[in-house]
């Protein structure tokens, strides 16, 4: 709708008063040719464009007033093309401006040989009659465009304040409440009340607040919040009162995850000595401050979330957020939600107002996409689309939003096997394995199996209050023995459990898990088997530990000590 059209009823009002004054009929038309307002004959056109080229038209473009004494005869109506069928006497149109745009055009219409005369005897003054009427439709115009702006403005500081996490109420002086965003409707149960005193009972209008506590019961239970106020002054006079207010319990998991936030981790955080930890982190250094994607392989356990903070805390967006989602651990019919957000009604159960996406709550910082093979194959489509135009749509919504985000995705699965199954693009590998990371497993990094082991065992005793002095050789030759299928995160575990157990000033063989035990018996008769079996174990965990790329094939054959030729007979031999 134009804005003519938005005040339509203020210029039938202008036109009515014009024609009831002077007896000569009056018409409108908008800057599109169309017709929005008319007496007299024109009463049924309106609707309709009015004729190209006609002195309309002209004014519309050329923004200038015109007076015709004679219809169809006058040099300006040569070439209208409905100069033969015009019913005309004479004419007056004056443009009507907006913004010093021409919008629309107003005109005094003679129909009879008596309005004629009364147009131009008088047509001086009715041009500057007519000049202001223009004039009072274009401030009625601006009015409007003003009304839309605070409307617009209005309506966009309401969807900011429903974003919000915390609740927000505004007062005017009294305690009335004015208006509350959805957070504090739904935390407070505003649903009937009208006075700040029904919520916060102890409420101090003159009062500035930082941090104060309340409680209120809520479906049968006693909720404690914190709020703050912020006053509005006018003339040094308060008019209202902005209250923010948050549950306490949202207010502690801020501050559990502030303490938990594992310490800051850095690359200095990550322990090995061994020359495949290192490699790896050197990489993950020269990666640090580009913006291009990181995709991080490696068994689960070894470390890849590890080295995403690293890097994030490494790079120049370390101030930004850092935002972790483990795309196996979301049910597939909400990955799409957390992933890119929603709009308000997307779907049954949508919040008010919609919410935000991790990519949105991760914009100018990092956004980790941990397990990212289990990525359902129609979400990485839409996945490929953010990383290349670097935008998200919410689901629901039409409308993209630019975001600027660090992607760091890591996997334990062989992605290679995944895109020959058709359970991951070839595409996508391509766009996340910019920078490729590969994170060996426990079992080939021995020389960190003893640094790992007294690393555990110094945060454990001082955790669990234990005087632990030291780790039995035994134990350590034991580690070094063993598979370690969970890798570092098992091997955590098992000195925690260690410690618990420990009754002496070492840990000993005694200390260990009863299962680790079994384990190591298992898999030291799993040697006893035929060669055959034994090659093909050797080949599938080569594959799996390196991959099946180029550098991973070479990797192999330099490590089996066998030709490619070969290699590529026994995976096929194998089926592997």
């Amino acid at each position: 709708m134009s804005v003519m059209q938005k005040i339509q009823k203020n210029i039938e009002e202008v036109i009515s008063a014009i024609n009831a004054v002077l007896q000569v009929d009056v018409t409108v038309i908008d800057k599109h040719h169309n017709r929005i307002a008319a007496t007299g004959l024109y009463t049924d056109k309106i609707g309709e464009k009015v004729a190209k080229h006609s002195i309309f038209h002209q004014a519309l473009t050329g923004g200038s007033s015109f007076i015709v004494e004679s219809p169809r005869v006058d040099d300006l109506c040569a070439s209208c093309e409905r100069r033969e069928d015009c019913e005309e006497y004479a004419e007056v149109c004056c443009p009507i401006f907006l913004e010093g745009q021409v919008v629309g055009i107003i005109g005094l219409i003679a129909f009879d040989g008596y309005q004629r005369d009364q147009i131009i005897s008088n047509k001086l003054n009715l041009l500057n009659f007519l000049e202001n009427m223009a004039g009072l439709i274009s401030s009625k115009l601006q009015e409007q465009v003003v009304s839309d702006k605070l409307l617009e403005q209005s309506k966009a500081i309401e969807i900011l304040l429903n974003y919000m996490d915390s609740g927000a109420i505004s007062i005017d002086h009294t305690g009335k409440i004015l208006a509350s965003n959805c957070r504090a409707k739904k935390i407070l149960e505003l649903e009937g009340v009208d006075h700040i005193h029904e919520v916060i009972r102890d409420f101090k209008i003159s009062s500035v607040a930082s941090n104060h506590v309340f409680e209120k019961e809520i479906k049968g239970r006693v909720e404690r919040f914190r709020y703050k106020t912020k006053p509005l002054l006018m003339d040094n006079h308060l008019k209202q009162v902005v209250i923010n207010i948050s549950q306490e319990k949202d207010w502690i998991h801020v501050l559990n995850d502030l303490v938990n936030t594992k310490q800051m981790i850095t690359f200095d955080t990550i322990i090995g000595q061994s020359e495949s930890i290192n490699q790896s982190i050197e990489i993950a250094r020269k990666s640090a401050n580009s913006q291009s994607t990181v995709l991080i392989q490696g068994p689960s356990g070894t470390g890849k979330e590890l080295f995403a903070r690293a890097i994030h805390q490494a790079s120049d967006r370390r101030n930004e957020p850092f935002v972790a989602i483990n795309c196996a651990a979301i049910p597939e019919s909400l990955i799409e939600s957390e992933l890119f957000g929603y709009v308000e009604g997307a779907f049954t159960g949508a919040v008010k107002g919609g919410k935000p996406g991790k990519f949105e709550i991760a914009n100018k910082g990092t956004i980790f996409l941990d397990e990212i093979g289990d990525m359902p194959i129609h979400l990485q489509s839409k996945l490929l689309r953010v990383l290349q135009e670097r935008e998200v749509e919410r689901v629901g919504s039409h409308y993209t939003l630019e975001i600027d985000v660090r992607v760091i995705a890591a996997t334990h699965e062989d992605l290679s096997l995944l895109i020959e199954q058709n359970k991951f693009r070839l595409d996508l590998f391509y766009r996340l394995n910019v920078i490729p990371l590969k994170l060996d497993p426990l079992r080939a990094r021995h020389d960190d199996i003893d640094l790992l082991s007294q690393h555990f065992l110094a945060h454990y005793k001082a955790k669990l209050n234990k005087s632990i002095d030291y780790i039995d050789d035994q134990v350590i030759q034991y580690f070094k023995q063993y598979d370690w299928p969970g890798n570092v995160r098992e091997m955590e575990n098992v000195i925690e459990y260690a410690v618990n157990m420990c009754q002496a000033d070492f840990l000993s063989m005694t200390d260990l898990p009863q299962t680790l035990n079994q384990a190591l018996a298992d898999q030291k008769q799993s040697f006893l088997m035929p060669l055959e079996d034994l090659e093909r174990k050797a080949i599938q965990e080569a594959l799996q530990v390196y991959g099946r790329n180029k550098e991973g094939i070479q990797t192999i054959i330099d490590v089996l000590k066998i030709s490619r030729a070969t290699l590529y007979r026994k995976i096929k031999q194998y089926e592997l």
